[in-house]
């Protein structure tokens, strides 16, 4: 007698991960195993296809390294010892912890969360309502891009810019601190597509990335100064009057004053802050000024410098100067996330916060959760809830986070897939479920498409979702508001604003069967063809009331790095190289870089250094080398090559600390410095030297 071949079903799912791309996925599930994954062929941005990453997404799923059930420290901090315990010892532990923290003061109590998961119910619902009920301190999230998300919405309004399925048309497209190839995979298809068409791409990167080496021009310029490059580029488009002074008189506000400013930010001027010579800034600017439609794809590297708020802002007062918004193919492109019409308010519930208690909400910034930790007063910090997070690995200065961690009075709590850097420092760690295992609705930054995520499989082992934990610790607090009981699917279904106009169509019903949808935007969607900024005055404004506003220059402007040989020359002369850590293809922020495949194939951390440097320092392909400031070091194995220009070296990262050969990664030597607005970290704003170790 044969067995029966097991039924088989498909579920529409959401890739959770922080890229651009937002995928939808199709999972195939066999007896209750999911036994395929798959890009969703009928989504157009997605066009059926996964990055290498997630195509393996099951090996994370069913990987053996998965926590599957909750635990205690039975270590010292930092050691990773644990024993298993109960969910119920697990919550009662936690709950009481909190419940006597939280009666001296809650704001000692503090949730750490990111982009593990990039799902508006798994991560921006429950959790955020549990914590505003409890009184706890708020977390500043601005890791990744709060400098630049500041300075393009100080300049347009919103993070609204070109169609990204649209650019196949253009004519001259500007990569500017991206390297989609790796990062937004499925972007770059449109961007290859355009180039077929005849398109010129120039990729604006301190190295020679997947994406520059793809480009038919690179420009290499010092790490921090693309702020200086995009205002030379606009004193060559107004002193030459390469402009649309229609598009200028009608859509923008402060053009006399932009002139003004820029009239002394000379080619000449940039070339030596750059690195880049005088006459490739004046004919890249012309270039520009003359072409049409012309795109600036630019992305969140280059706002993690010291300048970064008003890099980005540089940037996007380009195509308003030359009317590049009026085309379809044309514009600047940085997030799409300020098209959806989230319900942040509805998602969080802030109102849920105790304020006739009279204490004043305190906010604290994740990027320099080492000095939290360490410094913070009135309250100390005494617990730390971290979940969809690995500040241990991410964060900045990393030897001062680990101290934070490692203090024995801290409570610690971890809730996560695996045992990270930073779960080796908790007192309880709570397992996690999958992407497969728990619902979610996603918006994206990369497309303009909703993107849902049915439970495709039962969770495995004790597994269980965020939201499921934020309920169960709400009733053991006491908790009796509807809101922190509330389902995952009535979540969901309330997620966008339904009365506005760019949510029509988005039903629970439809997102359940299909899996996907447009919003609804004209196609294509051409935002600022005719203004309609977001911004107060309605234009796009090169004098930025939202800066006036907060006692920032108004006007585009210089802010030079923190560390470089020109601003800080006698830094610079102990540690000549300029260090930046761009993602390694195999990884996701720290994502995926605990599984054997994706760290085999990369073969531990490396360090590119340019043939000069590395001459002058003995060097060669292969040699194990040890990168040191005076914050701390990390080690790589040397690989000399072209790809980094003289006085830069690159190291691909983030590397768990624990798989990365001396117990650090590159975060050693970054520095805990905000940028300029939107208190963001400088990780690529960052002087080392290097030696043979």
């Amino acid at each position: 007698m044969t067995n029966p071949v097991p039924a088989e079903k498909r579920v529409r799912a959401a890739c959770p991960h922080d890229c651009p791309d937002t995928c939808a996925m199709e999972i195939t599930v066999a007896d209750g195993r999911a036994v395929k994954i798959r890009g969703a062929a009928d989504m157009p941005f997605t066009n059926g296809a996964l990055c290498t990453k997630v195509a393996h997404y099951l090996e994370r799923v069913y990987s053996e390294q998965r926590i599957l059930h909750p635990m205690k420290r039975v270590g010292r901090k930092g050691e990773g010892r644990f024993e298993r315990i109960s969910w119920d010892e697990a919550l009662d532990t936690i709950a009481d912890r909190f419940r006597t923290i939280a009666a001296d003061d809650p704001r000692a109590i503090l949730p750490y969360s990111y982009a593990g998961t990039m799902g508006l119910v798994q991560g921006e619902s429950l959790d955020r309502r549990f914590f505003h009920r409890l009184g706890a301190s708020h977390l500043d999230r601005t890791i990744c891009a709060s400098a630049g998300a500041l300075g393009w919405r100080a300049t347009v309004g919103a993070s609204i810019g070109t169609d990204p399925e649209a650019v196949v048309d253009a004519r001259l497209i500007l990569i500017w601190g991206g390297n989609p190839v790796v990062s937004n995979l499925h972007g770059w298809r449109y961007l290859q597509e355009a180039k077929r068409r005849g398109a010129k791409l120039v990729c604006i990167d301190p190295r020679r990335s997947e994406t520059a080496a793809r480009c038919d021009v690179h420009l290499a310029p010092w790490p921090g100064t693309d702020g200086a490059l995009a205002l030379a580029m606009m004193q060559v488009l107004i002193a030459e009057d390469l402009l649309d002074h229609d598009y200028i008189a009608h859509h923008t506000e402060g053009f006399d004053a932009l002139a003004e400013r820029v009239r002394d930010f000379t080619p000449e001027w940039a070339a030596p802050l750059t690195g880049l010579a005088a006459d490739v800034i004046r004919a890249l600017a012309r270039e520009y000024g003359t072409q049409s439609p012309t795109l600036i794809r630019l992305n969140y590297g280059l706002n993690r410098c010291a300048g970064g708020g008003m890099a980005v802002r540089n940037i996007a007062c380009l195509p308003a100067l030359t009317g590049a918004w009026r085309h379809a193919a044309g514009g600047a492109l940085l997030s799409t996330s300020g098209n959806y019409p989230i319900d942040g308010e509805a998602l969080g519930r802030p109102d849920l916060y105790p304020r006739h208690e009279g204490r004043s909400p305190r906010t604290v910034n994740m990027s320099f959760i080492g000095e939290a930790l360490l410094e913070a007063r009135d309250p100390p910090i005494r617990a730390l809830y971290v979940y969809n997070a690995n500040p241990v690995a991410v964060a900045p200065d990393s030897n001062r986070v680990k101290a934070g961690f490692a203090r024995e009075d801290l409570f610690c709590v971890v809730h996560e897939l695996f045992q990270t850097d930073t779960a080796d420092y908790a007192d309880i760690v709570l397992p996690a479920t999958s992407q497969l295992e728990h619902r979610d609705i996603h918006a994206s930054y990369g497309h303009l498409n909703v993107v849902a995520n049915a439970p495709a499989i039962a969770p495995l082992g004790e597994a269980r979702p965020n939201t499921e934990v934020f309920r169960l610790l709400a009733a053991r607090m006491g908790f009796t508001e509807p809101a922190l009981f509330e389902s995952d699917e009535d979540i969901a279904a309330a997620a966008f604003r339904s009365s506005d106009s760019r949510a029509m169509g988005l039903t629970a019903e439809r997102l359940e069967t299909h899996g996907w949808a447009r919003l609804n935007l004209a196609q294509p969607f051409v935002p600022f063809a005719n203004g309609g900024f977001r911004t107060p005055s309605g234009r796009c404004e090169f004098r930025s009331a939202l800066l006036a506003r907060r006692g920032l220059d108004p006007l585009p402007a210089w802010h030079p790095p923190a560390e470089s040989p020109v601003s800080n020359p006698a830094l610079a002369a102990r540690f000549p190289l300029a260090l930046i850590t761009p993602p390694a293809r195999n990884f996701l922020n720290s994502s995926f870089a605990n599984l054997a495949r994706f760290r085999d194939e990369l073969g531990g951390p490396v360090l590119q250094i340019h043939p000069d440097d590395a001459a002058g320092r003995g060097l060669a392909s292969g040699d194990r080398v040890r990168i040191h400031n005076d914050r701390g070091e990390f080690h790589a194995r040397a690989v000399v090559t072209t790809d980094a220009r003289p006085g830069v070296v690159v190291s691909p990262s983030i590397w768990w600390q624990k798989f990365s050969g001396d117990g650090n990664n590159a975060n050693a030597v970054t520095a805990s410095t905000a940028t300029d607005m939107g208190g963001g970290p400088i990780f690529y704003d960052c002087l080392v030297e290097v030696a043979k170790a």
